[in-house]
């Protein structure tokens, strides 16, 4: 049914792809199912760590230990990619995840051995998706109207991605947080099934090579991802501790729900940017914008110690939302371009995906060092003011597409 409405909502306006509209809506549909079991419980996770009885510290050193598998793993996704081709490598990923999730389900009942599985399908999963999904997005778009394809998949993941934390929460409120975790693995199930039928865009069993990589076309792209990386840990990993520790410390199941809420309710203001956003892109105004959604984001990084109530929330959250879209659509449509032009397709989406990671633990690394000289309360509000400068990084990309 959802990839029935994505694809005929794709036929009236995009008849001129080089891929068929099925391709594309079995995409579209796997990647939306998919966000909605990752954000089922995503936003969770480290406050379910924190309430399952594990420390802080504990909590950010393993999340730097996942973030460093994570870039190791970047290379067998990468050949993993070229052999079976993205669209096959979507749905392992799919796969993978499901017992991650299970295994996050069991973490009260057996400790150690099931975050160590955890860590390993997540992680492994995610990366192999990441990869995939770009190299095959990259190759199926639009030329011409790549800006407004991006956005029309933004509005899809921002739809996931704010119902599923309220879907999430209720679950954990009404029947606990393992039973979020088995919901996602159920999701995970049914993203995996609009790909068992695909048909591969791009060669398989094909032989990755570095010689002749164009370093100088994509450099700044890949140190910028240094920049991303760090944001992804203090949007999706920090923030939300932050607000079940520091925010509201007495926490509850309720939390969960109350997390879940406070994540949805820009839902509207990113279908709105979404659109607006990637009419701009279409225009030749991508540069622009992900400068000045770079220098947005660092601002709202910089306010967030100052959260003290749900309002104050919900404005961060609004304006983050405003930030992080701009990036994101920007720079994919940037990374689409120098992908084309680089004759090494997989080889540079995957060095981006493994420095991404490599920025995450970065950031982690600057939030051990944050709350083990400061304390909980104080170390968290001061990683804010580093991820602030840290984040500009993101700024150093420049995209030939953008210079035309």
């Amino acid at each position: 049914m959802l990839k029935n409405t994505i694809y005929r909502l794709l036929e009236r306006r995009h008849f001129w792809r080089y891929a068929s509209f099925s391709e594309v809506a079995e995409l579209y549909a796997s990647r939306t199912l998919r966000f909605v079991g990752i954000n089922l419980a995503s936003g969770f996770a480290s406050v379910y760590l924190y309430r399952s009885g594990y420390s802080l510290r504990f909590i950010i050193i393993f999340w730097i230990c996942y973030f460093s598998f994570k870039a190791l793993f970047s290379i067998p996704a990468a050949l993993i990619a070229a052999r079976i081709g993205p669209k096959h490598g979507i749905l392992i990923s799919n796969i993978l995840y499901i017992p991650a999730m299970i295994a996050l389900g069991l973490v009260p009942n057996y400790g150690m051995t099931t975050i160590v599985l955890w860590a390993l399908f997540m992680s492994s999963s995610a990366t192999i998706y990441s990869i995939c999904y770009l190299i095959d997005f990259s190759k199926i778009k639009s030329i011409e109207h790549a800006g407004k394809e991006i956005g029309f998949m933004n509005i899809l993941e921002k739809l996931a991605v704010g119902i599923s934390p309220v879907i999430g929460g209720l679950v954990a409120l009404w029947f606990g947080p393992q039973a979020v975790m088995m919901t996602g693995a159920l999701a995970f199930s049914l993203a995996a099934l609009p790909l068992f039928k695909t048909v591969e865009q791009t060669h398989v069993r094909q032989k990755i090579t570095l010689l002749g990589f164009p370093y100088r076309l994509v450099y700044r792209s890949l140190i910028s991802q240094i920049g991303i990386g760090v944001d992804t840990v203090a949007t999706g990993y920090i923030w939300g501790l932050f607000i079940a520790l520091v925010v509201f410390p007495n926490i509850t199941d309720a939390i969960y729900l109350t997390l879940g809420t406070l994540s949805s309710v820009t839902i509207l203001a990113a279908i709105v940017i979404s659109y607006a956003y990637g009419k701009l892109i279409d225009r030749q105004k991508g540069g622009d914008l992900l400068r000045i959604s770079v220098i947005i984001n660092a601002l709202v990084h910089a306010s967030r110690p100052f959260a003290v109530d749900a309002s104050s929330i919900v404005a961060t959250n609004i304006a983050n939302e405003v930030a992080t879209t701009g990036i994101q659509m920007s720079y994919m449509r940037g990374l689409f371009d120098s992908a084309d032009l680089s004759g090494h397709r997989i080889a540079y989406i995957s060095m981006i995906d493994a420095i991404c990671s490599l920025g995450s633990v970065l950031g982690c690394v600057v939030v051990l060092i944050c709350i083990s000289l400061m304390g909980q309360d104080s170390g968290l509000r001061a990683f804010f003011f580093a991820a602030a400068f840290l984040v500009l990084i993101t700024g150093t990309a420049h995209f030939r597409i953008y210079r035309r």
